[in-house]
């Protein structure tokens, strides 16, 4: 059951960076104009019944991929934690992972995909445990960098939990060095992000790698 308190909901938006979006009738009409002259500049025929909705579809997809935008209310549902008070408490970590996501670069609009693991040390406060994968996919869903995605993570969840330590880490295939530049199609792209005592406990970053499975 949850308890009798929330975290500041405009502080939080604030830290997820929250904007609502519309696109008029108008608005839709116009851009899935230009998409069509894009694609049919690139060599795509619309004049097939498998192609003649395309630009239609792109621009919805494309809306859809991008959602992360729009926030999610469930974020802001906590408990109170079992262990509150406890002096051992900040020996116990609360890992999630891997959870699969999928971004959009910011540089060259191709995707960029991967797990993640997200880990806090509960204070007061713990958080449903789904909700740390609507947490990392509130981030993806968004023109972003695999950096700042991590920190984010990082920045909101300690915000909404203020949790002794809070970790992030993210290991993603990035398609814009895969199908275009360099053409590298097996590297792996490797960030973390430390709040709290993690930021200062080599054992604590440690123990998160190894209950990750990762050997760092």
């Amino acid at each position: 059951m949850s308890f009798d308190f929330e975290p500041d909901e405009q502080h939080v938006r604030a830290v997820m960076d929250v904007r609502r979006r519309h696109l008029s009738e108008e608005q839709v009409q116009q851009f899935e104009g230009y998409m069509a002259e894009i694609l049919t500049a690139f060599g795509l025929d619309l004049h097939t019944p498998a192609t003649e909705r395309t630009p239609q579809r792109f621009l919805q997809a494309l809306f859809d991929a991008t959602e992360g935008y729009e926030g999610d209310p469930k974020l802001l549902t906590l408990f109170e934690t079992e262990r509150r008070g406890e002096p051992d408490c900040r020996l116990n970590q609360i890992i999630e992972g891997p959870i699969p996501f999928f971004a959009l670069c910011e540089h060259h609009a191709l995707p960029f995909h991967g797990q993640a693991y997200v880990g806090y040390i509960a204070k007061e406060h713990i958080i449903g445990i789904s909700k740390l994968t609507r947490l990392v996919r509130l981030f993806a869903k968004r023109f972003t960098m695999q950096e700042r995605m991590g920190q984010q993570i990082a920045d909101a969840l300690d915000t909404i939990l203020q949790p002794h330590g809070a970790a992030v880490s993210l290991q993603a295939h990035h398609l814009c060095t895969q199908m275009r530049g360099v053409r590298e199609a097996t590297s792996l792209t490797r960030t973390t992000s430390w709040r709290g005592e993690y930021e200062t406990d080599p054992a604590l970053r440690a123990e998160f790698f190894s209950m990750c499975g990762m050997h760092i």
